[in-house]
C-alpha cells in the first residue's frame, strides 16, 4: 500500500461554533494540525492515506472530503461570461489524481463494510438500523479497524490504482469499488457549490452548472443530480475557492440514532457540548432533559469511566432513548444491558430523584419554546431548572453546559440564579439554521437552601408548570 500512503488535505464540515473544539479533537487523535477555514463551520487537515480509517472515528465531524486544490485568494472575473470560462479552465488544470485516488480508497472502505453488514443481518438493521443504511461509516470496533486496513493493504497491491494521469479517467470507467456491471460505464457525478460573499458576479448555481460541464467535459463522465457516484464540491467564501471531492455520502453526525424525534439534537453537537465539560473518571454526568438520548449516547461512547444518568418526563422520548441504547448494546457489546455506564429513567424535572450535592456534570438540550413548549413557558420553566439543577450539583466543582436558542429568557433566569451559578463562557453555535448558545457554568459554593434564589422549595412545581410537563415541552 505505499503508493497510497500519502499526504492529503481533508476537509471536515464541523458544527458551527465548534470548529476549534472539532481542531482539538483532530490533534489528540490524529497528531494533526487543523486549520479553521475563515468560512465557519469548515476545518482542514493533512494526513497520510493510512488514517483514513481514523478520520470516519472522529466524533466532531459532520461531512469528509478530500481536497483538490485550495486558493486563499482566487481571482474572479468582472462578468458571467469570463467566469464560464474560468471555470471551464479550472477543471482542465486541477491536479485531481491524488483526490480521486482518496475517493477510491475510501469507496473500498465503504464496500467492505456494506459486505460484512449484509452477511449478519440484525433486527437491529431490519428496524431502520442507520449504519446499515448508511455505507459512509465506517466500524467503531478498533479489531474491525483494524481487519479493513489489512484488506486494504492486500488490495492495495492487487489492484491498480493509477498514478498516470492521463489514463486515470479510463481506469475510474473500470472501477470496481462501482457495484456496476463489467464494461465501459462512465461514472455519474455532480457538483455541489457552496457560497458565501457578495462581491461574485454569479450565482452558487451558475458556478455549479459552468464548473460541472467542464469536469463533464474532462472526465468525460454522465451528470446525475440524485444518483451520483462522485460528488464534486466548489466551495467559495469571499476570495477563497476550495475544490474537493466527497468522502461522504450521509453525515456523520447520524451514527448513534436510529430513532428520532421531533427535536434530537445533532451528535457531533453532543459530542463538542461534552468536550466543554472535560469529563473525569467516576464524574456523574446527568441530562435532565435527554430526548431521544443524543448526549449521554456520544458520552458513553467515549467516556466509558465516568457515569451518565439521563431522563426525561416524556414517556415516548424515554422510549427512544432506550431503543438507541439497545441498537448501540447489539452493535458494540453483543446485547448485554451491562456493557455502558448508562441509566435512563422517566422523571419530573422539578424533582430529580437524586440527593442534593451528587452530580458532578449537567448537560442538556434545553427546550427552545418552538418545536418543543412555548417561550411563555419557559419563563417560569428555565427558573425552576436551573434552581433544581443547582440542588443535585456539587458546589464549588459542579458545572452545567445548556443549549437554548431562548437566550433571553436564559440570561434572565441566570441573573436571578447568581449566587448558585457562574457563566464561564458561551459558545454561540447553529442549530437548524437558528442561532442558539452553549452556556458552560458553574456552580458556586454556596450550600444549596442557604441563599435568597432557592427560597421557592425546588421539589414543587407550579400549575403552570406542571401543565407544561404534561404537554411535553420539556
Amino acid at each position: 500500500m505505499q503508493e497510497l500512503d500519502q499526504t492529503v488535505t481533508i476537509g471536515a464540515t464541523v458544527p458551527t461554533g465548534f470548529e476549534h473544539t472539532a481542531a482539538e479533537e483532530v490533534l489528540e487523535k490524529l497528531e494533526a494540525t487543523a486549520r479553521v477555514s475563515k468560512n465557519r463551520g469548515r476545518i482542514y487537515f493533512d494526513i497520510t492515506t493510512d488514517k483514513l480509517l481514523k478520520v470516519h472515528q472522529l466524533k466532531s465531524l459532520d461531512n469528509l472530503f478530500v481536497v483538490v486544490k485550495e486558493y486563499d485568494d482566487y481571482q474572479f472575473k468582472p462578468t458571467k461570461e469570463e467566469m464560464q470560462i474560468d471555470w471551464q479552465e479550472l477543471a482542465n488544470k486541477l491536479p485531481w489524481t491524488n483526490a480521486l485516488e482518496v475517493w477510491k480508497l475510501n469507496n473500498s472502505i465503504k464496500k467492505k463494510k456494506g459486505r460484512r453488514k449484509r452477511t449478519n443481518p440484525t433486527k437491529s438493521d431490519q428496524c431502520g438500523n442507520v449504519d446499515a443504511k448508511s455505507t459512509d461509516t465506517v466500524p467503531s470496533d478498533p479489531e474491525e479497524l483494524c481487519e479493513d486496513l489489512e484488506a486494504l493493504e492486500v488490495k492495495g497491491n492487487q489492484r491498480d490504482v493509477s498514478s498516470q494521469p492521463e489514463n486515470y479517467s479510463e481506469t475510474e470507467k473500470h472501477s470496481e469499488i462501482q457495484d456496476q456491471e463489467s464494461g465501459v460505464t462512465p461514472l455519474k457525478f455532480r457538483v455541489t457549490c457552496n457560497r458565501a460573499g457578495d462581491k461574485h458576479c454569479f450565482a452558487s448555481n451558475d458556478a455549479a452548472r459552468d464548473f460541472g460541464g467542464a469536469v463533464q467535459e474532462f472526465f468525460q463522465w454522465k451528470a446525475d443530480m440524485t444518483k451520483f457516484d462522485v460528488e464534486v464540491l466548489l466551495n467559495i467564501h469571499n476570495n477563497e475557492v476550495v475544490v474537493g471531492i466527497a468522502l461522504t455520502v450521509e453525515s456523520l453526525h447520524r451514527r448513534n440514532i436510529t430513532h428520532f424525534g421531533p427535536t434530537t439534537l445533532r451528535s457531533t453537537l453532543a459530542y463538542g457540548m461534552l468536550r466543554l465539560c472535560k469529563p473525569q473518571v467516576s464524574d456523574v454526568i446527568v441530562d435532565p432533559m435527554c430526548g431521544t438520548g443524543a448526549i449521554p449516547l456520544e458520552g458513553v461512547m467515549e467516556w466509558q469511566n465516568s457515569f451518565f444518568l439521563a431522563g426525561d418526563n416524556n414517556g415516548t422520548a424515554v422510549s427512544r432513548s432506550r431503543s438507541n441504547i439497545k441498537h448501540i448494546l447489539k452493535r458494540t457489546h453483543g446485547g448485554s444491558f451491562s456493557g455502558l455506564p448508562l441509566d435512563i429513567v422517566q422523571w419530573d424535572l422539578c424533582n430529580l430523584p437524586m440527593r442534593s450535592s451528587s452530580v458532578d456534570i449537567i448537560i442538556t438540550d434545553m427546550p427552545f419554546g418552538k418545536r418543543m413548549g412555548s417561550k411563555k413557558k419557559n419563563w417560569e420553566l428555565y427558573p425552576l431548572c436551573l434552581r433544581e439543577m443547582a440542588r443535585v450539583c456539587k458546589p464549588g466543582t459542579g458545572k452545567a453546559v445548556l443549549l437554548t436558542q431562548d437566550k433571553k429568557c436564559f440570561l434572565k433566569a441566570l441573573s436571578q440564579m447568581e449566587g448558585l451559578w457562574w457563566k464561564l463562557h458561551t459558545v454561540w453555535v447553529n442549530v437548524g439554521g437558528l442561532h442558539a448558545g452553549v452556556f458552560v457554568l458553574k456552580r458556586t459554593a454556596v450550600v444549596f437552601g442557604t441563599t435568597p434564589e432557592d427560597v421557592m422549595e425546588p421539589h414543587t412545581a407550579t400549575g403552570s408548570q406542571k401543565e407544561s410537563m404534561k404537554d411535553g415541552s420539556l
